[in-house]
């Protein structure tokens, strides 16, 4: 198994009892923070969003201002509240390129459902729920029966869905975008679950922070705390020795997989709920800032290792490079050169941290 399972499987009794020395040293490593914090697959991120702070502190003299960490924060929430469960899917060894397109399929269903039936906006969000996991389930179902790689089935799906993204609208709505529901029956008492803000003192924050920050608690607790987050690690760690220990590497992953398309729906809501109309096209390329994000924080591509904080600080860095770049008054453009140098970095920082961390074991 990885790295991030061993930590949590507990010696035996046996060796314990026949090497007394090694269980005591071993109880001794435990007990050591240094390397507690060595083996944590977030360390490397951790110290790139201090980096990234410290600079863009320096950079840009309205950064620390409340008003633009208000900003940095739901920059990093539309973007984490994704990369929390593309991390998770990442630990089990596989990717999900349709989930950019996803979050933008969520929000026309639950639009166009809405104003077509005029029926409650609620209505709309529920069909919207069950159609996304159900994109999420095909995905699941179709790598676990095709034994194709997931890198070609979910570009399938995203290929499919940016196709009824677009070609759905423009017939039913008769333009690239959806028609206005602000007007509609329930649509206030969704704007306060999925788009509405609130106050912290003298800062003005976006729901979306509690959804994301409520996510990682959730997605961390199901890692560290419980037989599914044990499932997670040994499908990505090694998918035929995981079934060989009796792990449900099919429903793992089936759910893993709908965990993205839980998450794309909530997504999908607060853009619709936002804006109150919604762009066919958008959401197209969005996958990889998720994917990225949970890189950054620690996942590794090959799967088996990373956390849902990790994603986090992922996301967190990202939000502080998109707004850190314009409090700085620079030209926009090098947004992505920024991203991808942050990304090479930290996949060799937390290459690093992690050889560091084997060799002190």
């Amino acid at each position: 198994m990885s790295g991030a399972t061993a930590a949590h499987t507990q010696p035996h009794h046996k060796d314990k009892k026949e090497r007394p020395d090694a269980a005591a040293d071993e109880r001794l490593v435990h007990r050591s923070l240094a390397r507690r914090l060595m083996g944590r697959p977030e360390l490397g991120s951790v110290v790139g969003a201090v980096a990234v702070f410290v600079f863009f502190a320096v950079a840009a003299d309205s950064f620390m201002q409340l008003s633009s960490f208000s900003t940095v924060l739901y920059a990093s929430s539309t973007i984490g509240i994704m990369a929390v469960p593309v991390a998770l899917l990442m630990i089990g060894g596989e990717f999900d390129l349709s989930a950019g397109v996803m979050v933008t399929s969520s929000a026309l269903i639950a639009s166009m459902f809405s104003y077509q039936m005029t029926a409650n906006v609620w209505l709309g969000v529920l069909v919207s729920l069950v159609v996304t996991l159900a994109v999420g389930f095909f995905n699941g179902f179709m790598l676990i029966r095709t034994k194709l790689p997931s890198f070609i089935i979910t570009l399938g799906t995203f290929l499919m869905l940016t196709g009824l993204n677009l070609g759905f609208t423009q017939l039913i709505s008769g333009s690239v975008s959806t028609k206005k529901i602000g007007d509609m029956a329930g649509f206030s008492s969704a704007h306060a679950l999925f788009a509405s803000r609130f106050k912290i003192g003298d800062i003005d924050l976006q729901v979306t922070i509690l959804w994301w920050l409520g996510l990682v608690a959730v997605a961390t607790w199901v890692l560290l705390r419980t037989r599914a987050g044990n499932w997670i690690f040994a499908s990505g760690g090694g998918a035929d020795a995981a079934r060989a220990v009796g792990v449900p590497v099919a429903r793992t992953k089936i759910g893993l997989y709908m965990a993205v398309a839980f998450c794309a729906w909530i997504s999908g809501q607060h853009l619709l709920f936002s804006f109150d109309v919604v762009q066919s096209g958008e959401g197209i390329g969005n996958e990889f800032l998720y994917i990225i994000a949970a890189v950054i924080g620690g996942c590794l591509m090959t799967g088996g290792y990373g956390s849902a904080v990790g994603s986090a600080v992922g996301a967190f860095i990202f939000g502080m490079t998109s707004k850190g770049i314009v409090y700085a008054e620079w030209d926009p453009n090098w947004f992505k050169f920024f991203l991808g140098a942050m990304l090479l970095l930290a996949t060799l920082l937390n290459a690093w941290v992690r050889k560091r961390a084997e060799a002190s074991k």
